[in-house]
């Protein structure tokens, strides 16, 4: 085979550009990516992001002309919670798994603070779920369940004005997380010319605080132009319905009025045919990627720089694995010198690190210990003294009056004592008394008696 020049300029100048004399069959690789694509299925996450009543739910069974059998939520919450489901798509032997996340309860509560702050943990969560499958030892993520969010449609309530304060600082601190596309929900309340001026105000408000939303790739010739075309139009301003109405032979899916019918497909009356087209056929694949190599990778960086790792060691010298041995001959391969710290030693000074931070901590806690029992000990014989003064002072009194009460007592003995002598004085004197009367009386009968004889 002879070294050909001519065609794509290689990037590496250690690289060369060779023809081929005949097949090789490398060529199928793309149909084989495919035929594995298709039998392994594809992950879709979908975060939904609104008001109560906004129309999500409509819109996503819209997209996907089903119906998803989503719960009415209620306007009562006390605070937002997140619900997620999961479902079996198939189209042309495609298979989809879809998950849609639905934020119950975002934006009813008096205090809107922290109503993005469950958002934010959630999505974070499912980066951390896929990072520690990434870090396993033995890892299985070509069966794994892939839940990181693939992009958010976040609904704004067509108010005609400006975005609101919660609004503009929940897609603040989802931008770097999540691929945000805005929509104006339930679009057909306002008339063309308001909606038209809502987006251009929706848009600069976005772009004055320094809101970052999903822009539809141009880098690509073949969907560059259309894409390119399609950002001039966002936000999307759509209307959802799952009802179909007849117009002339034909049942299609619209919204009923007194005034007339809003077709949902009707790209004169709303931009749903433009978002569906943007969102799954020509950008759904885009999405995927960007979550992977965008905001997972900087929440991934992030992650490992707080365990210690780093891609520079002490000497400005890449880090590499340590040393290793080939399961074929046992031949030592050095990765990096002596000199150039790896990551078996960065995670061995950071779990070092850990270890004193933890001894310090530990220590501290003892102390602290220590020092609250002296001062509980202090208050108890603090107060264990006072009991101690009391009971005593209790004692001296309760003497005191034993010693009054004894005294009383013996005064009251002796007065008893002298009113029994006296009574019996007296009855001595009153038997006496009656003795003499009945005496006398017994001799003047006898008296009386001898005097009546004479």
């Amino acid at each position: 085979m002879a070294a050909s020049r001519g065609g794509r300029q290689p990037q590496n100048d250690g690289y060369r550009t060779l023809s081929l004399s005949g097949h090789v069959g490398f060529g199928s690789l793309p149909d084989q990516l495919v035929k594995k694509s298709i039998k392994q299925g594809f992950y879709f996450n979908i975060l939904c992001i609104g008001e109560t009543g906004s129309g999500k739910s409509t819109l996503i069974n819209s997209l996907f002309n089903t119906s998803f059998d989503d719960p009415v939520s209620t306007h009562f919450l006390p605070n937002v919670r997140l619900r997620a489901q999961t479902y079996e798509l198939q189209e042309n032997n495609v298979l989809l798994k879809l998950t849609i996340v639905n934020t119950v309860g975002f934006g009813d509560q008096i205090n809107k603070e922290d109503s993005y702050q469950p958002i934010v943990d959630y999505i974070d969560a499912q980066f951390e779920a896929y990072l520690q499958e990434e870090l396993k030892i033995k890892r299985s993520l070509f069966s794994y369940h892939d839940t990181r969010i693939h992009v958010c449609l976040y609904f704004i309530s067509p108010t005609g004005h400006s975005l609101k304060t919660l609004d503009l600082l929940t897609m603040k601190s989802l931008d770097s997380k999540v691929n945000i596309i805005p929509i104006i929900g339930k679009a057909d309340s306002i008339s063309k010319t308001e909606l038209q001026k809502f987006k251009n105000k929706i848009m600069s408000e976005l772009v004055s605080n320094g809101v970052h939303i999903y822009q539809f790739p141009t880098d690509d010739e073949t969907v560059s132009k259309i894409n390119t075309i399609m950002n001039g139009h966002l936000p999307f301003a759509v209307v959802g319905s799952t009802e179909e109405v007849k117009i002339g032979n034909k049942m299609v899916r619209a919204r009923q009025y007194p005034w007339g019918i809003v077709q949902v497909e009707n790209e004169n009356h709303c931009d749903f045919v433009k978002l569906r087209e943007m969102l799954i056929s020509t950008n759904m694949e885009d999405l995927r990627e960007q979550t992977h190599a965008r905001h997972y990778e900087l929440y991934r960086r992030c992650r490992l720089e707080e365990m210690g790792f780093r891609d520079i060691g002490p000497e400005n010298k890449p880090v590499r694995l340590p040393c290793s041995k080939s399961y074929a001959d046992r031949e030592t391969i050095c990765h990096s010198s002596a000199s150039v710290e790896s990551l078996q030693e960065a995670y061995e000074a950071k779990r070092h690190e850990f270890y004193l931070e933890l001894q310090r901590k530990e220590e501290e806690m003892r102390q602290q210990f220590v020092q609250r029992v002296k001062e509980k000990e202090a208050i108890l014989k603090e107060a264990e003294q006072q009991v101690q003064t009391k009971f005593e002072h209790r004692m001296l009194m309760h003497r005191e009056v034993k010693l009054k009460l004894e005294k009383q007592k013996k005064v009251l003995e002796d007065e008893i004592a002298m009113f029994i002598e006296k009574k019996a004085n007296a009855e001595l004197l009153q038997s006496q008394a009656s003795v003499s009367t009945s005496v006398v009386s017994l001799k003047r009968d006898k008296d009386r008696k001898n005097s009546s004889f004479t």
